[in-house]
């Protein structure tokens, strides 16, 4: 197929990137477009070279993605959907290579955070990469059969490599979620099933700020399904949270939340609002299965 910007979207990292795995999954009809960086994922869709953009922003065993907290708000675009993967990491090599003679593995710092009990148990020292497709394509450039790569199982077909071990990762559930991006908001209809709002804010610097402005979201029951703080600009007495709320802005219920929340906060920003995935559900039922 070839390639558009109508039918183009983009990622951050090299062909064969988990985040290519999930533009392939969710959009088979696209063709994905590398971006060396999460900036030039977002410049991508920005400037009309990409319709969307597929950016992870968390991980079950890793945490939170770097950096996106501070881009979501300021990249101009919007999230119009998400999409959790379940992530197979594999341990991959030069042809000729061994598990024994491996020294170093290469890979994104996500990556190798997921792996880190492998590594260990094995003695490879860990190299931080830009991403795991793009450290596979290093090994294999290298042909050093001391240096191995931690990475899709397509990457190492893309790129000659001998793929070593399988599912290497510490936690079964490793799953990232990632995000769907656009220039143009598109927010979901009220009543189309399970919603999410994503939004942004800043509290006022006043005592108990955070507590009262949150209260609202309790007295409606709503439910909050993250909420994180980072700093901003480089000023500890500067915060601001990133939330994911279920709900639509037109139910009385969150409208009624977002309304206090505003009395009490600065620069409330809506970043989408967008379909749940299914993995919510399915989760939600595996954890109520396990008490």
């Amino acid at each position: 197929m070839s390639s558009t910007a109508d039918n183009s979207i983009a990622y951050q990292g090299a062909p064969g990137a988990n985040s290519d795995m999930a533009c392939r999954q969710v959009f088979p009809d696209m063709v994905p477009l590398p971006c060396h960086s999460f900036e030039d994922a977002f410049a991508a869709v920005t400037e009309g070279r990409a319709r969307l953009a597929m950016i992870p922003i968390e991980n079950s065993v890793a945490g939170r993605v770097a950096d996106m907290h501070h881009l979501l708000p300021q990249g101009g675009l919007h999230i119009i959907g998400e999409h959790f993967q379940r992530v197979v990491h594999c341990l991959v090599a030069p042809k000729g290579a061994t598990i024994a003679g491996l020294k170093q593995v290469h890979s994104h710092i996500q990556a190798l955070s997921q792996c880190r009990g492998y590594l260990r148990a094995h003695g490879m020292a860990p190299i931080t990469h830009a991403d795991t497709a793009g450290a596979a394509a290093d090994v294999a450039k290298w042909g050093d059969v001391t240096q191995g790569a931690i990475a899709s199982e397509l990457a190492a077909q893309i790129y000659g490599l001998e793929v070593l071990a399988r599912g290497i990762e510490d936690a079964e559930h490793n799953t990232t979620r990632f995000l769907i991006l656009s220039r143009e908001p598109k927010p979901a209809p009220r009543g189309a099933g399970p919603i999410i709002t994503s939004f942004v804010f800043r509290v006022r610097s006043v005592p108990a700020a955070l507590y009262k402005a949150m209260g609202g979201f309790a007295t409606n029951g709503i439910n909050m399904t993250k909420l994180e703080s980072y700093m901003v600009g480089g000023r500890f007495t500067s915060t601001q949270f990133y939330a994911d709320v279920e709900g639509h802005p037109e139910d009385r219920p969150l409208r009624l939340a977002l309304e206090e929340l505003d009395f009490f906060a600065r620069e409330l920003k809506i970043l989408g609002v967008y379909p749940a995935h299914p993995f919510r559900s399915e989760s939600s039922q595996r954890d109520d299965g396990q008490d």
